[in-house]
């Protein structure tokens, strides 16, 4: 695989002065007001946290057990899997919903999706309606996950851009917690409502977001797209700089926005599907986005996250209390990991942070193998001890960057027009490594036992070598110059003048007239 060297970056930050430090964002009431529009798009990942914290929980009671025969094998990975089938099925139309109608009608057709599958889950009274409803849960939710992200690092103010966006994927945990805790709470309900309670609770960020997503402004970079620009301006206008259009920091972004559009749809002809494999700079997107999506699920993770009673079972650990405990702490646990290392994406980099988190999850994961083998092998008491805590010190490891920089890194480096397209490949290479490792993990655990933990051990050696090699960092960058960079660290950099140049933010000295968004693309072609 060849490509660009892993390090790139610029010291220039052409917006940085522009920045209004006189009062903290928490007394700019425009910017509360915007920051309370981030949360309620934010809430969207607590669906997909619930729900894989829930079909944990739930195969610790008896009662929803009992309910459905006692699945196990291929039949237990179906009923995990199931969501992630609906979520592919949806693939194919959530970009041109989101790109075509916008990013918030998006999230409201996936929110009211996942209302009345929620509806239907709770109300199962067999295996296939349950199924059935679990399917589309992951449909509806394509729609929402496909849009809030993007819509989050498109209307976020630039220097909160990266926390922000980095805080979305951490809230998975927000809903794997209150999914842990809930089956915990109902684990001593004798009737099914031990695990309807639970599913009926799945559907409260959805229900937030019908009724609150009006309030939410529409992406300024999806209406200039449209030839919206006056809407665009008020927008960046009224949340960046309390609705005044002539502020330079909202005149830099306006052009860098007109200028970036431009020159993906008349130079770079970043228009559809096939652009991803038609030039260096896609391709390196590409192989980026791809690898991120199946290394988040295939470090081992996932195998946890989904199988843990099977594995405290095979360890000695058997009582579905303690089990439901552990699972509820290890939760808490990385939320408060995850949300420390997103706040902290633009100080340290995500560069930085994903080498780290690669590493101490092989060191890791090698000494979880040692201890399951060693309770395995002689039933060493003491090694199954150590095994628990090996779990809350790879998990440490993993939450500095694959839970809250893998949607920040991946919506960032896209440029506009295959922003939508491009997360659409994310999450669909995502679901496809959950259905592979839903599938398989049981039925390899089962037979191959502490052994099956060995192919972990490799596969992450190979994680660490491609992140180290191919990475490239991308902070203190506007969203435009941070996609742009990928295209060459040139452009990113032609990009900030031009919107410097045009917003008439440059020093007087300059020997360059003020450009049209016209005369940066002839400028580029040639």
């Amino acid at each position: 695989m060849g490509g660009p060297a892993a390090v790139a970056g610029s010291d220039a930050q052409g917006y940085a002065h522009l920045i209004d430090r006189s009062r903290p964002w928490w007394k700019n009431t425009r910017m509360i007001k915007l920051n309370l529009c981030i949360a309620l798009l934010l809430i969207t990942s607590t669906t997909n946290g619930y729900d894989g914290s829930m079909m944990n929980g739930l195969q610790s009671l008896p009662q929803w057990n009992d309910a459905f025969n006692h699945p196990n094998g291929g039949k237990l990975g179906l009923l995990s899997a199931i969501q992630n089938i609906g979520s592919v099925a949806a693939y194919p139309f959530s970009p041109y919903v989101s790109d075509g109608l916008g990013r918030r009608s998006a999230v409201l057709l996936g929110a009211v999706i996942m209302c009345i599958a929620t509806v239907l889950q709770t109300a199962s009274h067999s295996v296939g309606m349950f199924i059935g409803a679990r399917f589309l849960i992951g449909f509806g939710l394509t729609f929402a996950a496909a849009a809030a992200p993007v819509l989050i690092t498109e209307i976020a103010y630039p220097t909160q851009r990266g926390p922000a966006t980095s805080l979305y994927n951490t809230l998975w945990f927000l809903g794997s917690i209150i999914a842990a805790w809930t089956t915990f709470g109902t684990f001593h309900v004798p009737t099914s409502w031990s695990w309807r309670i639970p599913s009926a609770i799945q559907a409260l960020p959805s229900v937030i977001q019908v009724c609150l997503v009006w309030f939410i402004p529409e992406s300024p970079r999806w209406l200039c797209s449209k030839g919206r620009e006056e809407q665009a301006l008020r927008v960046l206008a009224y949340y960046h700089a309390d609705g005044n259009k002539n502020d330079p920091l909202v005149e830099y972004e306006f052009e860098e926005i007109r200028a970036a559009i431009k020159f993906d749809r008349e130079v770079a002809s970043n228009v559809g599907w096939m652009s991803f494999v038609k030039t260096p700079g896609n391709r390196r997107r590409l192989r980026i986005m791809i690898a991120i999506a199946f290394f988040s699920q295939w470090s081992g993770n996932n195998l946890i996250s989904y199988y843990m009673n099977k594995i405290f079972n095979s360890i000695g650990i058997t009582d579905p209390t303690t089990q439901l405990l552990i699972n509820g702490c290890l939760n808490i646990y990385n939320f408060i990991i995850a949300i420390v290392a997103g706040l902290l994406c633009d100080k340290i980099g995500r560069r930085p942070l994903f080498i780290v988190s690669t590493i101490g999850m092989f060191v890791f994961w090698v000494l979880q193998t040692a201890c399951f083998a060693l309770y395995s092998v002689k039933g060493d008491i003491a090694a199954a001890h150590t095994f628990i805590a090996m779990i809350f010190l790879f998990y440490g490891f993993c939450e500095i960057a694959y839970t809250p920089l893998i949607v920040a890194y991946t919506v960032e480096i896209l440029p506009f027009p295959l922003r939508a397209k491009g997360f659409t490949i994310f999450n669909f290479a995502l679901s496809l490594s959950l259905i592979f490792n839903q599938y398989v993990n049981p039925i390899a655990l089962k037979a191959l036992g502490w052994k099956y933990y060995i192919v972990y051990v490799c596969w992450l050696a190979f994680e660490a070598c491609f992140i180290i090699r191919y990475l490239i960092e991308t902070k203190g960058r506007t969203l435009e110059e941070t996609a742009a960079l990928f295209d060459g660290e040139d452009n990113a950099d032609h990009l900030a003048e031009h919107a410097a140049v045009n917003a008439g933010i440059v020093d007087s000295h300059s020997d360059r007239e003020k450009a049209s968004s016209e005369d940066i693309i002839e400028e580029v072609k040639i």
